[in-house]
């Protein structure tokens, strides 16, 4: 029960590093310097405060530039790969101790950097159909909410984690439905 607990937790943690690469690692940090979690061996060093104020920095520079214009798309380049690290990272860092560290690596890469990648993916496309149809204008509400779901998800991986990846399901199939409809909307408005 503990591997797919901390599997759990680390699926909302990774999905969130697809919508911000650094937030869940401060919100990690955050809550070992607060003695709320653990990390698993090797990653003690989520808990030291030089750690812990460095992401808050990078956090914050990277929620700041998804606010310059054209800077945001840009970023998605650098940001898919580095979100699929994190994801790893940070599903690893919550990983049980009860499976063999080949296991436990092999299931960080594809659980945490998979669902990080196919978030990152999905903030990809929104970002891009949102360029395509506002000229740019709707990606700082685009911006916003990725920033703020990043936390949440960050936050309740740690509180209610099973519920949290029912969400994550629940969001990507709405994403999809709503990328295709825009999609189709572009369509049948180039054919007009």
């Amino acid at each position: 029960m503990e591997t797919i607990l901390g599997l759990c937790i680390g699926i909302g943690l990774s999905a969130a590093c697809g919508f911000r690469v650094f937030v869940p690692l401060l919100v990690m940090s955050v809550a070992s310097l607060m003695g709320l979690f653990e990390p698993m061996k090797g990653f003690e060093w989520l808990a030291m405060p030089a750690v812990c104020f460095g992401l808050a920095v990078a956090t914050l520079c990277e929620i700041g530039a998804y606010y310059i214009p054209w800077v945001d798309n840009a970023l998605d380049t650098v940001a898919t790969p580095a979100a699929m690290v994190a994801g790893t990272l940070a599903t690893m860092a919550v990983s049980s101790g009860e499976m063999s560290q080949f296991a436990s690596w092999a299931s960080a890469i594809i659980v945490g950097g998979g669902t990080a990648g196919a978030v990152q993916m999905g903030t990809v496309a929104v970002r891009g159909v949102s360029t395509a149809t506002t000229g740019g204008i709707a990606n700082p509400l685009v911006s916003t909410g990725e920033w703020i779901g990043a936390i949440i998800l960050s936050v309740l991986s740690f509180i209610v984690p099973v519920l949290v990846v029912i969400f994550i399901v629940l969001l990507v199939v709405v994403v999809i439905r709503w990328i295709r409809r825009k999609k189709q909307e572009s369509l049948n408005h180039s054919t007009v």
